[in-house]
């Protein structure tokens, strides 16, 4: 059993990243999609009940908002990926404003300045760094 913890601003390429490399093998858990905690928790009880792999499709800018899923995918007996999409704030904005579902640049903004790069500490079996080059996902194994 598995859970992936996506952590990155908006428009960082998050939800793209798993529509390109995990749409058929994980759920997607997402705010966006569901609009509710009380749904996004009712996803994942069922995820739980029938062991499938997820992903936690959010910002979790903070370690203390990836502190809330960990302890208990720990309780769980979940492995817990971590993938940080590293972005700067300008390319991000510059995404935003090309997407068809835009927010706010104060959304964009105020998550970049919440951000922390997570850490193994945290409880991470594994974290990876996703980048975006020459409009292609790099991903690297992530050493902090």
């Amino acid at each position: 059993m598995q859970c992936i913890i996506f952590i990155g601003i908006p428009a960082s390429g998050k939800s793209s990243f798993y529509k390109e490399n995990f749409f058929n093998s994980h759920i997607r858990v997402s705010l966006d999609l569901l609009n509710t905690r009380n749904k996004q928790q009712k996803l994942m009880e069922y995820c739980f009940a029938t062991q499938s792999r997820f992903i936690i499709d959010n910002t979790n800018v903070t370690i203390e908002e990836r502190a809330n899923y960990i302890s208990i995918l720990k309780e769980k007996k979940y492995e817990i990926v971590a993938y940080y999409f590293e972005t700067n704030l300008q390319d991000a904005l510059e995404r935003n404003e090309n997407r068809k579902d835009t927010i706010p640049d104060i959304g964009v903004k105020s998550k970049f300045k919440q951000l922390e790069v997570p850490n193994y500490e945290e409880g991470f079996d594994k974290v990876y760094n996703v980048s975006i080059e020459n409009n292609q996902f790099k991903v690297e194994e992530y050493e902090i």
